[in-house]
């Protein structure tokens, strides 16, 4: 398998396992982004978890030469206590993953977490982004957009059935592993660089049904608002490299 590039959450925690063994590995929330990193990790076996049927065979396809004979890649939710019980991991990431379970378990965030503690036997590495999304408009102009992004592309998803991600800060994040049983043993955070991967993927409408919705007019009212925001921000990014806005977070937590 080509050597994949990493990212600089994942360089981090590189550094904080330092010359501890990553053991058996558990991506509580994987990807094709996750399980490249994984991929070329020295772990004893690993074991990936997602709620998309697309992503489970995506990874699927993506690990075929690499994949050894114990591990796994799951098809299951975490409000189910059936999913991986019993079973234990020296290492678990959960990779943006309270973000995204509001998609498939709704309002379930303040129990992931628990759900997680007996699955951990050494470390888990939580990755988030500080709420890029909140009440009160930012004064930059890449700030104003990536926060006018985010509020466009969540109605569109809510207009037509879908739920949209629900991020949370840091300090949410602290409080809860305390709560379930973890110390925190570091949190770091890291400036985002939104490039035009971020525009491009946010407001792309295609992938939404919005020829389900009744209101003509009003799909494709909101295929023009995409397309203004996409050509306004794609500008700015030509202009000054990247929409500087907020930070992404990496927290270090092990089982008391």
């Amino acid at each position: 398998m080509t050597t994949q590039k990493v990212s600089g959450l994942f360089r981090h925690i590189e550094t904080l396992q330092g010359d501890q063994p990553w053991g058996a590995f558990l991506d509580a929330g994987t990807g094709l982004h996750s399980m490249r990193w994984i991929s070329q990790l020295s772990t004893d076996r690993w074991t990936a978890v997602t709620g998309a049927p697309g992503d489970a065979e995506r990874v699927r396809v993506a690990m075929k030469d690499v994949q050894g004979k114990d591990d796994k890649i799951v098809l299951g939710n975490w409000a189910s206590g059936e999913l991986l019980k019993g079973e234990a991991y020296d290492t678990v990431l959960a990779d943006f993953l309270l973000g995204a379970v509001e998609g498939f378990a709704p309002y379930f965030q303040a129990y992931l977490l628990p759900r997680l503690r007996p699955l951990t036997k050494t470390t888990l590495y939580l990755t988030g982004v500080e709420p890029y999304v909140p009440a009160n408009r930012p004064d930059s102009p890449a700030g104003r957009l990536v926060w006018e992004i985010g509020r466009f592309r969540d109605a569109c998803l809510l207009m037509t059935g879908e739920m949209p991600y629900r991020e949370y800060p840091s300090a949410w994040v602290r409080d809860q592993l305390t709560r379930a049983g973890f110390r925190v043993r570091s949190v770091d955070q890291f400036e985002v660089r939104y490039k035009d991967s971020f525009v491009m993927s946010q407001t792309n409408l295609d992938r939404l049904p919005l020829e389900q919705l009744p209101d003509r007019d009003l799909a494709q009212a909101l295929k023009t608002r995409s397309e203004k925001l996409r050509d306004e921000a794609l500008s700015l990014i030509e202009a000054e490299g990247a929409l500087v806005h907020g930070h992404n977070y990496v927290i270090a937590a092990e089982p008391v």
